[in-house]
């Protein structure tokens, strides 16, 4: 692996990593709730009117903000390496990882660790390790 130094760009990255603690924690300071995407979307699949409008809010500003970006800046260059079967079973595996494990990387890894939850930690080594894993099998064993 090699890392393109000139494209480094520590920043940009600070600053969503700012932003989205500083959204994780609006939301649990407004509302009292978790920033965890999964949670939220499914949230919407079974709505009940107050609770739904914060919920669409927040997804909408997920779609929102990248066509915001775009308009303000010149898209970045996206390269996937794998085809579209590839990108359906992946998701279908990240949405059942969700369910077993109860949240997902946003709600474990970003608000589940700064409240420094037990079960947090226990599914952010697991959904790491099974990340790492899947890139080695894929890379190294099965060459995809």
């Amino acid at each position: 692996m090699n890392v393109d130094w000139a494209s480094f760009s520590p920043w940009p990255a600070l600053a969503g990593g700012v932003l989205i603690g500083l959204a994780a924690t609006l939301l649990a300071l407004a509302n009292g709730r978790v920033a965890g995407i999964s949670g939220i979307v499914g949230g919407l699949l079974r709505p009940s009117l107050p609770d739904a409008l914060w919920r669409a809010a927040f997804v909408a500003g997920l779609v929102v903000a990248p066509i915001a970006y775009v308009i303000l800046r010149p898209a970045p260059e996206i390269i996937i390496d794998a085809g579209y079967p590839t990108l359906i079973v992946a998701g279908f595996v990240v949405g059942i990882g969700t369910r077993y494990g109860a949240g997902c990387t946003s709600g474990h890894g970003v608000c589940g660790l700064s409240r420094l939850s037990p079960r947090s930690l226990v599914a952010t080594l697991v959904f790491m390790a099974a990340g790492f894993a899947t890139v080695f099998l894929t890379r190294h064993i099965f060459s995809l």
